[in-house]
């Protein structure tokens, strides 16, 4: 048995004579007898009585039946499924992000990206910049979200809109009642700030340094969620990039801007020399405009 008898039977089937068969095969209708007389002949029994001009299904040809459209309920699929490609709603993406971006940003540019692409899967892992870029070039993520400056070899760098760094403050602090903090309201405040070997530790450390300023800082972590964690438990104010805290988050948290214009950059990594990849291009530019959206 090949597929063109399994073809015309099921056509004979769908429409219950040879000659709508002939009609929906575009062929000619003693093709069609030849071809179920020759599947009757190599099944060993008959697939159809004649009653005039129409076809009745034997037993036989029932119980087949069912088989054969379970087979075409696959085709269908198949063929759904390469549409879904070919328009980008099918298939896979591997993502490595900053725990910092993990913690809302990302999340909500994946749900956004899933929402019109059902068949689409994603695995997403946090992972520190160095380690995101050391697994971009060597292909295990087709893309990765990092901290700026990044200087890998094996990767494109493709910069993302800036953010600016902000201040978290225990919900009952003093300073809360203020729209905006200078770095000179923090004086003499407990503060948790990120590691000094972070590029947004160096530029808080350098705008406190031209302003004279001496920070009290009573913890460091290299993880901005953690920050914000310390902070809301009371330990002290943190300071973060703004996409870091959620915008409706900890209800002991509080955000507010600073007077000065500091940013933390971060950037997109794909491999470098890599076959373009319709999925995180569509993935990248949902985050840009997540990221215009909120920032």
């Amino acid at each position: 048995m090949n597929m063109r008898h399994i073809e015309a039977f099921r056509a004979v089937m769908v429409s219950g004579s040879v000659v709508g068969a002939a009609r929906l095969l575009s062929v000619t209708q003693p093709g069609v007898s030849r071809t179920i007389a020759l599947l009757e002949m190599r099944l060993g029994y008959a697939l159809f009585e004649r009653k005039g001009r129409r076809l009745v299904p034997t037993p036989a040809a029932q119980a087949l039946y069912r088989e054969v459209e379970q087979l075409y309920v696959g085709i269908d699929r198949i063929a759904q499924v390469a549409y879904d490609i070919r328009h980008h709603r099918a298939g896979a993406l591997r993502l490595a992000t900053l725990p910092a971006l993990g913690q809302w940003l990302v999340p909500a540019a994946v749900a956004r990206f899933l929402a019109t692409r059902p068949q689409v899967r994603v695995f997403v892992q946090t992972l520190p910049s160095a380690q995101i870029a050391e697994l971009v070039a060597t292909r295990q993520f087709d893309l990765g979200v990092v901290e700026l400056p990044m200087s890998r070899a094996g990767v494109v760098v493709q910069p993302l809109p800036p953010a600016r760094i902000v201040a978290v403050l225990p919900a009952g602090h003093r300073l809360t009642g203020r729209d905006e903090l200078a770095l000179a309201d923090l004086v003499g405040e407990r503060l948790v700030l990120p590691s000094p070997q972070s590029y947004l530790r160096y530029q808080i450390d350098d705008a406190f340094t031209r302003q004279g300023i001496v920070p009290q800082v009573v913890a460091e972590t290299p993880t901005s969620p953690l920050v914000c964690a310390l902070a809301a438990e009371g330990a002290g104010i943190g300071l973060v990039s703004a996409w870091t805290p959620a915008p409706n988050g900890d209800m002991r948290l509080v955000q507010r801007p600073l007077t000065e214009l500091l940013h933390s950059q971060y950037a997109c990594l794909r491999p470098e020399g890599a076959v373009a990849m319709a999925l995180a291009d569509e993935f990248q530019e949902l985050l840009v405009a997540q990221m215009q959206l909120t920032g």
